[in-house]
């Protein structure tokens, strides 16, 4: 991320208005004036605005001086919306109307500026009050860092009082393209142990975020030279080839493969994560059965293949683990081609595109049901194993539509009988 988009030479008051002006607050589904006197919008919106880079929907989190749960049920009865207690001890919560997130939060020490003092870097600790007149509040000097590109923390102990903060300077320097000052870095080195203590959900959360942004595998990269994700990391995540392959999955070379900004958003991210975690790290994290097995599936995959000339391995598997591979990495063959090189890769991803395709979309001419009541099959091992059978002749060729399918289960239960039975046979 350029600081381009904050004007050389502008004051505080010209950027105040500048940020307020990108932030469109007539677009919000509760005005500015729904909030009581002395409230501020802080952190990501501010630093976002600044910078140029807020969705159309930016989440908003705003700091009261009162008490912020009373705050947001009041708001949620007048306005509408859902109410989600997020800290009840330090009043925080959410208020969710109209797809949008407003979290309120009671305000840190007797001042604005006190608050900001307690957040995690200077970049976001800075704050536009709610006021007729726009004001930015930058105490830390923050927009200082927006101009340099660079993520400085406000103080050691800030970090310690959130550990996942630590791994939090590495997902917003990777998002948005700035650099670690060095003693901030030293920091997050010194202390990585700590992130040990923070719920594996959480954890999670940051690293999908950091898997996601532009130079996911730069930051990954570092939490694995710097210790941070030293309870999960799948092993050997210190071998220079882990490095080597992180290096290769980078956005540039989605770009060479062509893929759309679709598949990038759905194979990137996984292709790195893959990287560093396993399914025992997962699990620790206590993430979801179904992102374990896909992490575990291309894991397993890349390891089958190696390394060098991947494509060429991937050829001469015999057909059935050929139909495997297929099978297992149908959604996510992209994330697999990422590391290939070029030209075998497009190759694959073109065929993959076609949803026609028999082999790299797998499916069986005919279905379970129709077998049982054109063959007189029963639901079985036997049938599962005639199923995957048909879907092997399909995928390789040898079988096309229903009548070709049918002849060919005649045929394998012919050579496959059920024990004690004759092979059916249809009339």
């Amino acid at each position: 991320m350029t600081p381009a988009a904050i004007p050389a030479g502008a004051t505080a008051p010209q950027l105040a208005e500048l940020a307020w002006r990108r932030l469109r607050p007539q677009s919000w589904p509760l005005p500015p004036q729904a909030f009581p006197a002395g409230a501020a919008l802080v952190g990501g919106a501010v630093r976002d605005a600044l910078l140029d880079r807020l969705p159309p929907q930016p989440d908003l989190d705003l700091v009261v001086e009162e008490d912020a749960i009373a705050l947001c049920r009041q708001l949620g009865r007048r306005h509408g919306g859902s109410v989600v207690v997020l800290d009840a001890e330090r009043s925080i919560a959410r208020l969710v109307i109209q797809g949008w997130s407003i979290d309120l939060a009671r305000q840190e020490g007797g001042s604005l500026e006190q608050d900001l003092q307690r957040r995690d870097y200077r970049l976001n600790a800075m704050a536009l009050p709610l006021g007729e007149t726009p004001v930015l509040l930058d105490p830390l000097e923050g927009l200082t860092d927006l101009r340099q590109g660079q993520l400085m923390a406000v103080a050691e102990a800030n970090l310690l009082d959130d550990p996942l903060r630590l791994l939090r300077g590495v997902r917003l320097a990777s998002e948005l393209g700035f650099a670690l000052d060095p003693q901030t870095q030293h920091w997050l080195q010194q202390h990585h142990a700590s992130l040990a203590g923070v719920a594996g959900e959480r954890v999670l959360a940051e690293l999908e975020k950091l898997a996601a942004s532009p130079d996911g595998e730069r930051g990954l990269g570092q939490c694995l030279a710097w210790g941070l994700l030293q309870p999960w990391q799948a092993p050997g995540g210190a071998d220079p080839q882990v490095s080597a392959l992180l290096a290769r999955l980078g956005a540039d070379q989605a770009e060479r493969l062509g893929l759309s900004a679709a598949e990038r958003q759905q194979a990137l991210p996984l292709a790195r994560l893959a990287v560093v975690l396993d399914g025992t790290g997962l699990r620790a994290l206590r993430s979801s059965r179904r992102l374990q097995q896909r992490v575990e599936q291309l894991r397993r995959w890349r390891q089958r293949l190696g390394a060098q000339a991947p494509a060429q391995r991937a050829e001469g598997l015999s057909e059935a683990e050929r139909l495997r591979l297929q099978r297992d990495l149908e959604e996510d063959l992209p994330a697999l081609l990422l590391s290939w090189p070029t030209e075998p890769a497009q190759a694959w991803l073109e065929r993959w595109r076609d949803p026609n395709d028999p082999l790299f979309h797998p499916r069986a001419a005919i279905d379970g049901l129709t077998l049982q009541r054109e063959l007189g099959l029963k639901a079985s091992p036997r049938l599962g194993a005639l199923l995957q059978h048909l879907m092997q002749q399909r995928a390789f060729g040898r079988v096309q539509g229903r009548l070709q399918a049918l002849d060919a289960a005649q045929r394998w239960l012919e050579r496959h009988p059920a024990d004690g039975e004759p092979a059916p046979r249809r009339d």
